[in-house]
């Protein structure tokens, strides 16, 4: 998923001039900039009674993120529709960038609830500190002595004859 913003207004007519019809700004996530526009409009019509014959996208940005090298927490507020009816979520993730934030959250509601991505409408997101996350999936990594093992380098013997098929211990993966 990409992160795109959309600007839209009402088409002027001779009633209502440029200088008159408002501009509408939403924040998309859409694989590319024809989707994006595409569901900027489903929410306008729906919002603001606005149709694609009657509206015009004035421009489409495609945001990036400042900084994509640290790890972040993001809280995403999301209301999607199932089989039984409409509910409202929150969700945390864990990522470098809100894209990628969205896309695992597109695949989680994918698995989790079976709901297709045009049935989710996400209301709002934001980037979270340590204290703010609730979520024991995302709270588990804040602590600064967390330990993963690495268990490809495990020390090989070169010699076969000294060599086991079997192993009665773990192998010790720290130097």
């Amino acid at each position: 998923m990409r992160q795109f913003i959309v600007f839209g207004r009402r088409k002027p007519t001779d009633k209502t001039p440029a200088s008159m019809c408002p501009v509408f700004r939403m924040r998309i996530f859409a694989p590319n900039h024809v989707v994006a526009k595409s569901r900027f409009f489903y929410f306008l019509s729906s919002m603001k009674k606005i149709k694609r014959a009657n509206g015009e996208i004035v421009s489409v940005h495609e945001v990036f993120e400042k900084n994509s090298n640290t790890v972040k927490n993001f809280g995403v507020w999301l209301r999607y529709d199932s089989r039984s009816g409409t509910h409202n979520m929150y969700k945390e993730f864990r990522d470098t960038s809100l894209s990628a934030a969205i896309s695992k959250l597109y695949a989680e509601m994918a698995s989790r609830h079976r709901s297709r991505s045009q049935s989710i409408q996400i209301l709002r997101t934001a980037t979270l500190t340590s204290s703010q996350c609730k979520r024991p999936n995302v709270v588990q990594f804040h602590d600064s002595k967390i330990q993963f093992r690495m268990l490809h380098r495990v020390p090989r013997v070169a010699d076969k004859k000294f060599r086991s098929t079997f192993k009665a211990n773990k192998p010790c993966a720290f130097f």
